[in-house]
């Protein structure tokens, strides 16, 4: 666990980037194609702090950015090469370009300066899609991960930047998975080897304390 000054540190609004992971209504909302995750993404209070976290960046000048899958109603590029991809396929709600499923589910608020990116293929919010380039075009030099789900993506998301040298801070009651006991055992068995846990609110004790003039 980093100390307080080392959260600080590590959270420098000018090299941070907030990134949401699939916090989409076809996925987190009323009407989701996972309704198990997203009873847990709400109960649990983290997509409630995925919003936070979010209100706090567009406050103090972090960049946010929103990753959405989705796919074409034709399925042209989609994945059909493990049981998650044909599973989805027969889900009664689909992430279909264009539709209200695939925008961002509240309460988490986008403003005009979020980047929204959006993938066809793939598990990863940053392998294969323009993330990884526009962090860079940024500065970014620490990724905040949340979001959905600590099953699949939220792993993938850390990992992927970890690999291309940022690094990486996750707000641990800020993500989600089913079933419940999973997201803390991922956490601490997995993640925390390569990223700095923290809570919600000790990301924004960070985010929002004065800055020492230089």
């Amino acid at each position: 666990m980093a100390s307080h000054e080392q959260l600080t540190e590590l959270l420098d609004p000018a090299s941070t980037v907030l990134l949401t992971v699939e916090c989409q209504q076809g996925v987190v909302g009323p009407d989701s194609a996972l309704p198990e995750l997203a009873q847990e993404a709400r109960a649990s209070g983290a997509l409630g702090n995925v919003a936070r976290l979010v209100a706090a960046a567009h406050e103090t000048g972090v960049q946010v950015m929103h990753a959405i899958a989705e796919r074409r109603p034709d399925g042209l590029g989609a994945n059909r090469n493990a049981r998650l991809f044909r599973a989805a396929e027969r889900l009664p709600v689909q992430q279909l370009s264009g539709t209200t499923a695939v925008r961002v589910a509240p309460p988490v608020e986008v403003a005009d300066e979020d980047l929204v990116v959006r993938r066809l293929h793939g598990l990863s919010p940053i392998q294969g899609t323009d993330v990884d380039a526009l962090l860079r075009n940024l500065g970014c030099r620490t990724l905040i991960v949340t979001g959905v789900s600590a099953n699949v993506a939220i792993p993938n998301a850390v990992f992927d930047a970890v690999n291309r040298g940022y690094g990486v801070v996750v707000p641990r009651d800020a993500i989600a998975g089913v079933p419940s006991d999973y997201t803390p055992a991922m956490i601490r068995h997995t993640l925390a080897l390569v990223a700095t846990v923290a809570t919600t609110d000790e990301v924004l004790g960070c985010l929002k304390r004065p800055r020492r003039r230089a």
